[in-house]
């Protein structure tokens, strides 16, 4: 199969990517991360701010697009607001690709900014268990149900129906590391081993604390553009093959199997619409909240068969210099988190295509070439949604 325009109109590119300052960020406010991400982005790309007629965002302030677009002076026609957790970003990602097609906007600006951790470091937030105790939720949440349980109870379903194993699900979290050692951004660089993970302090059985997410301050942006700005561009585009969105159950009693994501679905449109196989990807960049997002995943995804993840991710495969190179630059377990996190795999997807990397991180195929087709796909709740992008350069 060959990749191809699912859109049918216009050719949708992605024009400038960036990341505002990242990691530990104790002086900035989230407007100022949302800021800092779009001039950036907007730099990369070598257009104009005049030509942004299509803005998204999400998670800050009370009106989400139309607070950020004031404070970044911006007033788009098109707005986008999607929220659904991790998987928003690439959600709205495909939404923006459908409008730029349609003709309904031109250029789309997606800007994410967090100060999770330094709002908690400073005592402005306490650290969340739970979405809530409304709606459906409310029959969970007094037995002490958390967000953590949820994923640790999944995972516990894969092992005991696959035989998934604790060594396994660490080697997630020790290639993460691996690959965020090339990576100056990356919050955490020291390599980690198998029994580190193993040893760590509890957080939620079978998870201990390297299983988990970082938590951390920062933003990135990402602008869409049609294809009649290519030619403006500062750098060659990076194409938007194809996507696809879904979602699941609201509370874990309707969740039919623990053991499939909504990414089996998602990601079935996305390659399907993008005209490629999960054969063809060089790269992935997937939503690691916590190991076994990443092993399930890659299963729902294709890449290897239901409950083959613990064998496929335990060979190295992952790293930056193996078969399937994985969250090249560290992912959520080690190079940066601030909450909803999926713009932040387009980011890093779009850098490795265009083979900007940098020494140490870029990705290589066979013969030196660059990466030429990548996925990026998000996962938010406890596995209730998932949106799917591939990407391309041809």
């Amino acid at each position: 199969m060959t990749s191809g325009n699912p859109y049918g109109k216009r050719r949708v590119a992605v024009a400038g990517v960036a990341l505002s300052d990242c990691g530990r960020v104790d002086e900035a406010t989230p407007y100022a991360l949302h800021a800092q991400a779009a001039r950036r982005a907007l730099a990369d790309s070598g257009l104009d701010r005049s030509v942004i007629d299509g803005f998204a965002s999400a998670g800050l302030g009370t009106l989400a697009p139309v607070e950020v677009a004031d404070y970044l002076g911006l007033r788009p026609t098109w707005v986008d607001s999607t929220s659904v957790g991790g998987a928003t970003w690439e959600v709205m990602a495909a939404h923006a690709a459908d409008a730029i097609a349609a003709g309904h906007a031109r250029a789309v600006l997606l800007v994410y900014g967090s100060t999770a951790r330094a709002d908690l470091k400073a005592k402005r937030r306490t650290a969340n268990l739970s979405f809530g105790s409304r709606g459906p939720l409310q029959f969970e949440v007094p037995y002490g149900h958390t967000l953590i349980a949820k994923y640790a109870m999944a995972a516990r379903r894969h092992m005991h129906q696959y035989g998934t194993t604790l060594e396994q699900l660490a080697q997630i979290a020790v290639q993460a590391r691996a690959n965020a050692v090339g990576n100056p951004d990356a919050m955490y660089r020291d390599p980690v081993t198998v029994d580190e993970v193993l040893s760590g302090p509890m957080i939620a059985d079978p998870f201990t604390k390297l299983h988990c997410c970082i938590r951390s301050d920062g933003g990135c942006a990402v602008l869409l553009v049609a294809d009649d700005l290519v030619p403006d561009l500062a750098k060659p585009p990076v194409w938007v093959l194809g996507s696809g969105t879904a979602v699941s159950h609201t509370t874990m009693s309707e969740w039919p199997d623990f053991t499939v994501s909504p990414a089996a679905e998602s990601g079935r449109l996305a390659f399907a619409r993008a005209g490629v196989r999960p054969s063809e990807i060089d790269i992935a960049e997937l939503y690691d909240a916590f190991t076994y997002m990443t092993l399930v995943t890659l299963e729902d995804l294709g890449f290897c068969a239901k409950g083959e993840g613990g064998a496929f991710v335990g060979t190295g495969r992952l790293l930056r210099d193996g078969e399937l190179p994985v969250n090249t630059d560290g992912g959520g377990l080690a190079a940066c988190h601030p909450g909803m996190r999926g713009l932040f795999l387009l980011v890093e997807a779009v850098r490795q295509l265009r083979g900007e990397a940098g020494p140490g991180r870029q990705v290589h195929k066979p013969g030196g070439r660059l990466p030429q087709l990548a996925v990026a796909s998000g996962t938010g709740g406890w596995f209730c949604s998932s949106g799917t992008v591939v990407l391309g350069t041809g």
